[in-house]
């Protein structure tokens, strides 16, 4: 089979998205790849049609357990030998799925990067066949993004422990320049080929607004958004579970996901807005990577978030189906001192030294007021971010919520008095 075939028949898709192609054929050609691809751009499909045309496995590290499963059910139902390996596994399960991948049944495994460190399946790599590493959120690898996780940089010493060097591939949707710099360095990736296919969403609305009266603009916004489907970002568990609450209270199908719910209840809940029992689903940032889900029509930040990088990757989960959706960041200078605070009292790493810590701290603080900056924007929203990203942009995007004002004709009289 062709990459065409495997496109139409396996996937059930007619045509690649755009840049989807150019990534599968680098790889195809058995070149390193780094791949920059907006969220909803298809960038699952990049390293697993060409898992199923190299001869050998493939190795997609990945920190999403939710992730894991989803796509490897989804692979399975495709007719794909597939499995994952992580902590939800028990013992008989971790067994057979070892044996199988020691008796090469499987084109595809899903690893958690601390797997890579354990000397069971290290021994097993080391006697098969491996085509390709592909690292899923690859800007976790370094400590300038803004999910760095210290044992992404055990995936280095993974691929020099191997009797034959697979291709080296990542994928990520947010990364700055000297991100991908980075990326490329601590994976040791050669000559690679490196697509971006561009940062831009032009379907999303992007809009903020300074209050003290947040749940006031929040139920105002969900009065002219009724029966869409949406996510509310909150910034820790107590402002989840008060803002589910209060939805709830006033007639919402709402349900919430934060890291102090039990495993059994983040998944029911997850799987009640998937299903779309309930229209939103009030988070924080431990929901929503790898979600795929097309109809979300809107996310909405009730709180400040700590960086741009994770406020684009957060807000363009909605719009996936094209449809055009709204952004609204909603901010106060409390946001500010909660985000601060977090910053500063970020739990203990023991895979670094005070000294790395120190960096990490000092650059999250920068990548905190760069996102101040953009809720005191006058100029147009879209563009910031773009420029944040390193891309080339209009001045004007006509599609914000400062550019919508700045167009009006109370906007140019501002502006004019202003000149």
């Amino acid at each position: 089979m062709d990459k065409h075939t495997i496109l139409h028949d396996v996937f059930g898709y007619n045509d690649f998205r755009q840049g989807q192609e150019i990534v599968i054929d680098s790889i195809l050609s058995k070149k390193d790849t780094l791949c920059v691809m907006p969220t909803g751009g298809g960038k699952s499909i990049c390293f697993q049609l060409p898992a199923l045309l190299l001869d050998g496995l493939t190795i997609v590290v990945s920190p999403l357990i939710s992730l894991m499963k989803d796509q490897v059910n989804t692979l399975e139902r495709f007719g794909v030998n597939a499995a994952f390996l992580n902590s939800t596994l028990n013992n008989n399960e971790y067994r057979q799925t070892l044996k199988k991948l020691r008796d090469s049944d499987y084109k595809i495994i899903y690893v958690a990067p601390e797997r890579l460190a354990m000397a069971d399946f290290i021994s097993i790599c080391k006697q098969i066949k491996i085509s390709m590493i592909a690292v899923d959120e690859a800007h976790c690898i370094s400590m300038w993004g803004q999910s760095f996780r210290p044992t992404y940089r055990s995936i280095f010493k993974f691929i020099n422990q191997l009797p034959v060097r697979p291709i080296i591939s990542a994928f990520t949707a947010t990364a700055t320049p000297e991100i991908r710099k980075d990326i490329v360095n601590m994976l040791g990736m050669i000559s690679p080929t490196e697509i971006v296919t561009g940062f831009d969403r032009p379907n999303l609305y992007f809009s903020k607004k300074k209050t003290t009266h947040k749940t006031r603009v929040l139920l105002r916004f969900l009065r002219a958004n009724k029966d869409k489907c949406g996510i509310v970002y909150c910034s820790t568990h107590k402002y989840t579970e008060d803002v589910c609450a209060l939805l709830n209270q006033h007639g919402y199908a709402a349900t919430l996901y934060h890291a102090g719910l039990s495993g059994k209840e983040r998944k029911q809940n997850q799987e009640q807005f998937a299903s779309g029992k309930k229209k939103i689903i009030v988070a924080t940032n431990a929901f929503g990577l790898g979600i795929d889900k097309a109809d979300i029509s809107f996310v909405i930040h009730y709180n400040m978030p700590k960086s741009i990088e994770g406020y684009y990757q957060e807000a363009g989960r909605a719009g996936r189906d094209g449809n055009p959706a709204k952004c609204l960041l909603l901010h106060n200078k409390e946001d500010i001192r909660i985000n601060q605070y977090l910053i500063h009292n970020s739990k203990h790493n023991p895979y670094l030294s005070e000294k790395e810590e120190m960096k990490i701290i000092d650059n999250n603080m920068h990548k905190l007021q760069r996102v101040v900056e953009y809720c005191n924007l006058k100029s147009c929203l879209r563009a910031y971010i773009l420029d944040y990203f390193g891309e080339m942009h209009s001045d004007m995007c006509y599609y914000c919520e400062c550019c919508k004002f700045n167009g009006s004709k109370l906007g140019r009289i501002i502006k004019f008095l202003n000149s």
